[in-house]
């Protein structure tokens, strides 16, 4: 393979994950809209929220690693080249962003429907 072809990746991730792809990908546009949309009703960026989200987003790495490593054949001790570690970085900074961005917006939705309005 000498080109990056988005439906390839699509089918690779397709048959690693099944229907948990399209689950997670209604979930990073849900979580998305939601997070711009409390960006915009709040103005700001809670800083103390963020700190916290920004903690849970560490154990969502290490939880993004821990599924890779289970719908994936090989394992951490497989790894060999600079492609493979690459992929093992951008697969725990994924699910740290993620993790990060979906506890914020939970954390501030959940916030604002507690306060009286």
């Amino acid at each position: 393979m000498k080109e990056m072809d988005l439906m390839v990746l699509l089918a690779v991730f397709q048959e690693m994950l099944g229907a948990w792809l399209w689950i997670l990908i209604g979930l990073a546009v849900a979580g998305t809209a939601a997070l711009v949309l409390l960006l915009l009703r709040e103005r700001t960026v809670v800083s103390r929220r963020l700190v916290q989200s920004e903690l849970l987003g560490l154990l969502g790495g290490v939880v993004a690693l821990v599924v890779m490593a289970k719908v994936s054949s090989s394992g951490f001790t497989d790894a060999g080249g600079p492609a493979d570690w690459f992929l093992i970085a951008s697969v725990y900074g994924l699910g740290l962003v993620s993790t990060t961005v979906l506890a914020y917006t939970v954390l501030g939705w959940a916030k604002r429907s507690g306060q009286a309005s």
